[in-house]
């Protein structure tokens, strides 16, 4: 074989090979989807249709982690019984998914905004655009949560649809070496990630309709999950009663009518009667209902909160 023939080849194939095979290529969130291939030759409605088709096999694939997620609501609980802290961590789109979530506990269910905590790689300035580089900083991973001194009362939940997030991974480990308990959530079976925590949620949903944009299916499945353990552990702990949200703090005009409406319904009395109740117990919706049903004041009833562990279903 001529010389020049030869050199051509070595320049040519061996660089095509290297950009056609990247190492995320064989993540199946990185794979090319075939119901989608033809998606930019179509009209709106059927774009529309195979998204939608695509998203409805989300909930199976979240199913399918039910033990897990059970183990995960355990994990959680136990934790914010003895003091302890969620704090969520992630990067990009899967950071923010953590921060909504968080952001939501506080006025739906009454607890402190320190209870269930969100760190995003970037900062706030990641919560309004694309911060792409910070996701690779491991040293910003265990430097956020040093700062937040985590220790052994804390659960840790790291997500990354991914699982290869090196801030992510870096604060999970890290976590894990202050005895913190430790959850992954990935779209990825078998990623990086998933050896870093205790407790693994892979809800596998496989390629996106637009090859990587994990924005979709995966972020779609990350959002299930996380409000599944929020929600679940909330309940365990008594922040609901009777599908109710007891713990809602009516801080304006709407969850004021909505706090009076939930008082009516679990204890039978009229608006006016909610309402002044409510006025009483300092907008405290599990304090009115307390003094309602057992005919105390508002101290009183307050004690026999604290001895339920605010749990309205340990009260007579």
């Amino acid at each position: 074989m001529p010389r020049a023939w030869r050199r051509r080849k070595k320049d040519r194939f061996p660089l095509r090979a290297r950009q056609q095979t990247p190492a995320n290529v064989t993540l199946p969130t990185e794979q090319p989807n075939p119901a989608s291939t033809e998606i930019d030759a179509l009209g709106i409605s059927e774009i529309l249709r195979t998204i939608q088709a695509q998203d409805a096999a989300v909930p199976a694939a979240v199913a399918s982690e039910l033990p897990n997620i059970s183990k995960a609501v355990e994990a959680v609980v136990r934790a914010l019984r003895r003091g302890g802290r969620l704090i969520y961590v992630g990067a990009g789109t899967s950071g923010r998914l953590g921060v909504m979530d968080a952001a939501e506990c506080p006025p739906t269910f009454g607890i402190s905004t320190k209870t269930v905590q969100a760190v995003i790689a970037g900062g706030d300035r990641a919560l309004t655009r694309a911060v792409e580089n910070a996701e690779d900083d491991a040293d910003a991973g265990r430097r956020d949560m040093a700062t937040r001194k985590v220790g052994p009362r804390d659960v840790v939940v790291g997500l990354a649809a991914s699982g290869r997030t090196p801030y992510t991974i870096a604060a999970l480990r890290y976590a894990r070496s202050r005895r913190a308990a430790t959850i992954a959530i990935t779209c990825n079976p078998g990623s990086p990630i998933t050896r870093e925590a205790r407790i693994s949620i892979v809800p596998a949903t496989g390629a996106e309709v637009v090859a990587g944009s994990t924005r979709m299916k995966a972020a779609l499945a990350q959002k299930m999950v996380l409000h599944m353990i929020s929600t679940a552990a909330m309940i365990r702990l008594g922040h609901v009663y009777r599908g109710y949200m007891v713990g809602v703090r009516p801080s304006n005009n709407k969850l004021i009518e909505r706090a009076c409406a939930i008082i009516e319904e679990i204890t039978g009395v009229d608006h006016s009667i909610a309402a002044r109740t409510l006025r009483q117990a300092n907008k405290d919706v599990k304090l009115a209902v307390t003094m309602l049903r057992t005919g105390r004041d508002r101290s009183a009833a307050a004690r026999l909160l604290v001895r339920a562990r605010g749990n309205l279903r340990a009260i007579p």
